[in-house]
C-alpha cells in the first residue's frame, strides 16, 4: 500500500484503538463475530473480516489484485460493505488497470445507489490509484 495512506491509517488506527468510546470499552471490545465475505476467488484472503465503525484503508494493490481487476471490483464492493455509515474506505488500487474511474466506479454505483459517494484523491508515488469511499446510508 502507499506510504503516505498507509501512515495515515496507522495514526488513525493507533487514536481509534488507544482511546475508549463513551461505554468505557474500544471499538476491538465491542467488535461482533468477524464477519466473512462472500468472494468467488477463494485463494485470495479477503481484504477485511471485520466490520470497520472508522475510516480506514483497503490494500487492493497485491499480485492477485494486479492480475485480476474483477478481484478488485469484488473486494472493492466487499470494503465499502463493511465500512459503516458516517465513515469511508480508501481503495488503493493497483496501476496495472489503469485509472479506477474505467472500471471501478461504475461497480460502486450500481452496487450502492445513492448511499455512497465515490472520490479520486490521487495516484500514488508507486503508481497505484487511491479512491475515497464515503458510505452515507
Amino acid at each position: 500500500m502507499c506510504d503516505k495512506v498507509a501512515q495515515t491509517n496507522s495514526s488513525l488506527q493507533s487514536v481509534v484503538y488507544n482511546n475508549p468510546n463513551i461505554f468505557g470499552i474500544g471499538p476491538r471490545d465491542a467488535r461482533r463475530q468477524p464477519v466473512y465475505m462472500s468472494h468467488s476467488h477463494e485463494d485470495v484472503p479477503p481484504v477485511t473480516t471485520e466490520v470497520h465503525d472508522n475510516s480506514w484503508s483497503a490494500n487492493l494493490e497485491t499480485p492477485a489484485h494486479a492480475e485480476d481487476p474483477d478481484v478488485v471490483v469484488e473486494q472493492a464492493i466487499d470494503a465499502v460493505e463493511m465500512t459503516t455509515a458516517g465513515n469511508h474506505v480508501n481503495l488503493v488500487s493497483h496501476a496495472d488497470h489503469g485509472h479506477p474511474e474505467t472500471y471501478l466506479f461504475d461497480a460502486l454505483d450500481e452496487a450502492f445507489d445513492e448511499t455512497i459517494t465515490t472520490e479520486y484523491v490521487q495516484q500514488c508515488g508507486c503508481g497505484g490509484h487511491v479512491t475515497r469511499v464515503y458510505r452515507e446510508a
